[in-house]
């Protein structure tokens, strides 16, 4: 940092010894000229330290490569550093981007992070798993759960530290508190935006409703519908993927029961729709307007750009740490559902501009 000078011998005192062993609290704390509290208060980032001490401790710390020793501070603080987070290993882009963005936030905020994924029967699998992080001494635990019969496995089994579950739409429990971006908004924003533009034949090409995913989306969906005095029509389950909405889109082509417009559950749904309209000479959006869900990475590069609900998964991620260290902490935390944003690019279009 510009303006702090750690003199050159103290320094020194280490890089020999840096050979055999790694650099202490005790050794920052001398180097620094301060006492071993100080340099623990500036690690705990406590308010009573003034800003030039902080500012040497930390310079030193830099210096000499020193690392907090976690298990030590947790039998100090009698406080875990480190949360564990359970996932069922799917591949989809919403469990792996929440996934990610909850091992970077944890990261940032100095908790270390112990990773389990889980499959089927979940009955099974996650009683163990929950055991496994509790017996690494993790403080608190953060489920990633998309679908419905792993959260029913969670909610039934037992815990002795805070559980929280990502799972979009879920109800709390007792045993287990849930957080969520709010979904069913983001399906909303989506359908209305068709609405808006004058569209009233609004398809769906829904996700699995075995995911949470896929049945707040379809009922945010139905939901803007009703509220405009608009009917819900075709709305037709699949798996999330290109490969279906590709084959599905073929068929109504074939039968002749192209929409005016369709909200796809995801962007990965969209883009298989588009090529198989696009193989045909049904043009998006001169002749059908498509919104998708997520705003994966190159959905901007689609053929037209696709409009999408963009997810915030450095947001959910941040709030849901807050959630869970609330949880273990002992306060209150806000826990408003994370609000998605609609995302408005070129695969829609008025009614009355094409038809």
């Amino acid at each position: 940092m510009a303006g702090i000078t750690v003199p050159h011998k103290a320094t020194e005192e280490l890089p020999g010894a840096s050979r055999r062993r790694k650099p202490t609290i005790n050794d920052v704390a001398s180097i620094a000229g301060v006492s071993f509290g100080t340099v623990s208060r500036v690690l705990n980032d406590a308010p009573d330290v003034s800003a030039a001490t902080r500012q040497r401790v930390l310079q030193v710390i830099k210096d000499i490569g020193y690392r907090r020793n976690r298990a030590a501070t947790a039998l100090v603080t009698s406080r875990s550093t480190s949360i564990g987070i359970l996932s069922d290993g799917s591949p989809r882009f919403g469990p792996v981007g929440t996934l990610m963005a909850l091992e970077n936030i944890a990261r940032k905020k100095g908790y270390a992070t112990t990773v389990i994924s889980v499959e089927r029967p979940y009955g099974e699998s996650v009683q163990t798993a929950l055991d496994t992080l509790d017996d690494t001494g993790v403080g608190g635990i953060i489920v990633i759960a998309p679908v419905v019969d792993m959260a029913a496995a969670v909610w039934n089994a037992s815990c002795r530290i805070p559980v929280e579950m990502i799972a979009a739409g879920a109800s709390s429990t007792p045993n287990v508190f849930t957080y969520s971006e709010n979904q069913e908004l983001g399906a909303r924003l989506a359908t209305q935006h068709l609405i808006d533009l004058g569209h009233t034949d609004i398809a769906h090409f829904a996700g699995s409703m075995d995911w949470f995913d896929g049945r707040v989306r379809k009922r945010g969906w139905e939901a803007a519908l009703r509220d405009a005095g608009l009917t819900p029509g075709l709305c037709l389950e699949g798996d999330w993927s290109p490969g279906w909405a590709y084959e599905t889109a073929l068929q109504l082509v074939k039968d002749q029961k192209v929409p005016q417009a369709i909200f796809a559950a995801s962007d990965h749904t969209a883009l298989g729709l588009i090529r198989a309209f696009a193989e045909h000479g049904i043009r998006v959006p001169d002749d059908v307007s498509v919104v998708g869900f997520d705003d994966i990475e190159g959905s901007d590069y689609f053929l037209p750009p696709l409009t999408t609900v963009r997810q915030d998964f450095t947001a959910l991620a941040l709030m849901s740490m807050e959630v869970l260290l609330g949880a273990m902490e002992g306060r209150d935390v806000d826990r408003t559902p994370i609000a998605p944003t609609l995302v408005v690019r070129d695969s829609t279009r008025r009614v009355n501009s094409h038809r």
